[in-house]
C-alpha cells in the first residue's frame, strides 16, 4: 500500500441520518466511506473489504455496538482494526469501560465535536498507514536477509571448497618444495665433502687454496637459499631465522663482491669498493648480510646501460655502521621512493631490462636488515639519474684488542674422537664416497652400502658404532631401514638420518622410525664430526678387535 491510497472507513448507524452526519464530517479526510446501517450488514462489509477504522453507534436493534465490537474482535483479520464508539445514552464510566473492553480503541459521545471526531479517525488512519508500510518494509526485509542468507550460504560453500583447493596446492606445493630441496641439496652434500677433504689435505698452491675457498663459499650460500625456498611464507612475512655472529663488514664486502662479480662484469661495469683500514664490526648474520649487499650490487649492474660505474663505500658513522651502493643507471621516480621495498614492487619496465626479477629483492633486503636493528632507505634525483641505497647497523661494541671474527671454515680441523666403525649408506655414490672419505680422515673405519639390502648385510657382519642413513633410498627407504637395523640388533648404535628432506613432518617421520637425530643435506662437516665425537654407546667401536668384513 502506497502512501497515496485511500483507506476504508466503516460507518455502523441505524439511524440514516447519523450516517449522513458521519459522512459530511470525514469527508474532507478524502478516504473511502462505507455506510452499513445495522450489524449484520457492517459484518458483510467486513468480510468483503479491508477496514481501517469502524465508527459504531452502542445503540443499534438486534446487534448493538458491544457485540457487534466482540465478533470483529473475534476475527484473526481484524485484530488491529480500530474501533469508534459513539452514543449519547451510555455515557457513564461503566459504559466507558465494557466499550474499552469489547475492543474499542475511542469512546465519542454526542453531540459530535466535528473537528475532534475527524482527528481521530485522521489519527487511526494514519496510524494503520504508518504500520502498513513498516509491515511492507519488514516484509522487503525479511525477503533480502532470505536472499542474503541464501547468498552467504553459497558463497560459504564456495569458501570451503576453495579452502580445500587452496590447501590442496598447499600440499602440492609443500611437496614440490621438499622434492625440489631434496634435488638439490643432494648434489650439494658431496660437494662441501669434498671441499672439506681438501681443506684437510693442505694444498699450498694458492691457486688451489682460492677455488677451494670459492666452491666452499658459494655452496654455503646456495645452501642458504635452498633453507629459503623450503618456506616461502617465511619470506614473504619477513620470518627469516638469522644466525648471528660477531663479524667485520669487510668480510661481507668482500663476499658479496665474489657473488655479484660476473653479472658486474657481464656489463663491463666499473666497481670502486671503498673500504676503512680499521674494521667495522657489526652483530649479524654473515650470509644474510651478504645476501643483502649482493642483491644491492645486482639491482645496480642490472638497472644502467653497459660500461657504468658503481660505488661501494663502508664507512662509519657515530653507532652506527653504513653501507652504501650508488649507480648512474636508470635511477626511481619519486612516487617509486616509498614503494620501492614493497613485495613485488617495480620501477618501470622496458624490454632490455628482462632481468628485472619478481621485485622480491628489496623487499628482503629491506626485512633482513630491519630484523639486524636496521634501516635501509633509497634516494634518487630522478629518472636517469642514478641511484643510492644506504644501509645503517648498529655497530659492535669494541671487542678485546686481537678480535678476530669467526670466518666460514675456520672450524676445519676435525674434532678429535675415539675411531668408530661407520656404516654409510646413500644411493648417491658421490656423496656416500665423499663421505666416507672424509671418515676415515678422520680416524674411523668406514664400510660403504648404496642401497639397503646391502646395508642389512654390512649392518648385521660389521655391527657398526654409527649409522649414517640417507631417507630417500630405492625400494626399502630409509625409515624402514631404520626400523629394520634396531630389530637386527643395532640397539644401541647412533642412527643418524642424513637427507635431503627437512620439513617438520619429515624429522617427525625419523624420530618415530627409531633415528637419534635428523640432519639436513649438506651437513657441515665439523658438526657431524661433534656428534660421532660424542657418542658413547655400547656399541663403539674397539679398534683392537676389529676383524673388517666385506
Amino acid at each position: 500500500m502506497s502512501p497515496n491510497d485511500k483507506v476504508n472507513i466503516l460507518l455502523v448507524d441505524d439511524q440514516p441520518g447519523k450516517l449522513l452526519t458521519y459522512e459530511a464530517i470525514l469527508a474532507e479526510l478524502g478516504e473511502n466511506l462505507i455506510k452499513a446501517s445495522s450489524g449484520r450488514e457492517a459484518l458483510d462489509h467486513l468480510l468483503r473489504n479491508d477496514i481501517t477504522v469502524v465508527l459504531i453507534d452502542v445503540s443499534m436493534p438486534e446487534l448493538d455496538g458491544f457485540e457487534l465490537a466482540e465478533i470483529i474482535r473475534e476475527h484473526p483479520r481484524f485484530q488491529k482494526t480500530a474501533i469508534i464508539f459513539v452514543s449519547a445514552v451510555h455515557l457513564t464510566d461503566t459504559d466507558r469501560l465494557k466499550g474499552y473492553r469489547t475492543g474499542a480503541v475511542d469512546y465519542v459521545s454526542v453531540p459530535i465535536v466535528p473537528e475532534l471526531l475527524r482527528a481521530k479517525v485522521g489519527v487511526f488512519t494514519e496510524l494503520y498507514r504508518k504500520r502498513r508500510e513498516l509491515e511492507r518494509l519488514t516484509h522487503d526485509l525479511e525477503v533480502r536477509v532470505a536472499e542474503r542468507t541464501a547468498e552467504l550460504e553459497e558463497a560459504t560453500v564456495r569458501q570451503i571448497e576453495l579452502a580445500e583447493q587452496l590447501r590442496a596446492a598447499d600440499r602440492r606445493k609443500d611437496e614440490f618444495l621438499a622434492l625440489l630441496a631434496h634435488e638439490l641439496r643432494n648434489p650439494l652434500a658431496p660437494l662441501r665433502n669434498a671441499v672439506s677433504i681438501l681443506r684437510l689435505k693442505e694444498s699450498p698452491d694458492p691457486d688451489v687454496l682460492w677455488c677451494r675457498g670459492v666452491i666452499e663459499r658459494q655452496a654455503t650460500q646456495l645452501t642458504r637459499l635452498v633453507d629459503d625456498l623450503l618456506d616461502v611464507s617465511r619470506i614473504t612475512l619477513g620470518k627469516i631465522k638469522l644466525q648471528p655472529q660477531p663479524l667485520d663488514l669487510g668480510s661481507v664486502v668482500t663476499r658479496a663482491v665474489e657473488t655479484s662479480r660476473p653479472l658486474i662484469d657481464a656489463h663491463r661495469h666499473q666497481l670502486i669498493v671503498t673500504v676503512p683500514e680499521l674494521p667495522i664490526r657489526v652483530e649479524g648474520d654473515r650470509a644474510r648480510l651478504t645476501q643483502v649487499v649482493a642483491n644491492l650490487l645486482n639491482n645496480a649492474a642490472k638497472y644502467q646501460n653497459e660500461g657504468g660505474t658503481i660505488a661501494l663505500t663502508v664507512e662509519r658513522d657515530g653507532g652506527s655502521a653504513v653501507i652504501r651502493v650508488r649507480d648512474r643507471g636508470i635511477g626511481i621516480a619519486p612516487e617509486m621512493l616509498h614503494e620501492i621495498f614493497e613485495l613485488f614492487a617495480q620501477g618501470e619496465r622496458t624490454l632490455d631490462r628482462a632481468l628485472g626479477g619478481l621485485g622480491i629483492g628489496l623487499s628482503l633486503v629491506r626485512n633482513v636488515v630491519e630484523l639486524h636493528g636496521g634501516k635501509v632507505t633509497a634516494s634518487s634525483d630522478g629518472p636517469g639519474r642514478g641511484s643510492e641505497f644506504t644501509i645503517r647497523l648498529p655497530c659492535l661494541v669494541q671487542e678485546l684488542d686481537g678480535y678476530r671474527p669467526r670466518e666460514d671454515g675456520d672450524d676445519v680441523d676435525l674434532p678429535e674422537s675415539l675411531p668408530h666403525r661407520i656404516l654409510v649408506v646413500d644411493d648417491s655414490r658421490d656423496s656416500a664416497e665423499s663421505l666416507s672419505k672424509l671418515l676415515r680422515l678422520g680416524g674411523h673405519e668406514v664400510f660403504l652400502a648404496n642401497e639397503s639390502e646391502q646395508a642389512l648385510h654390512l649392518a648385521a657382519t660389521t655391527q657398526p658404532a654409527v649409522v649414517l642413513l640417507d631417507i630417500g633410498l630405492p625400494g626399502m627407504d630409509g625409515y624402514e631401514l631404520c626400523r629394520r637395523l634396531r630389530q637386527g640388533g643395532l640397539v644401541n648404535a647412533l642412527i643418524v638420518a642424513m637427507t635431503g628432506y627437512g620439513l617438520e613432518r619429515d624429522r617427525r617421520r625419523s624420530q618415530e622410525a627409531g633415528f637419534d637425530t635428523h640432519m639436513v643435506k649438506p651437513v657441515p662437516p665439523a658438526e657431524l664430526m661433534r656428534l660421532i665425537a660424542s657418542h658413547s654407546g655400547a656399541a663403539r667401536s674397539d679398534m683392537s678387535r676389529l676383524t673388517p668384513e666385506g
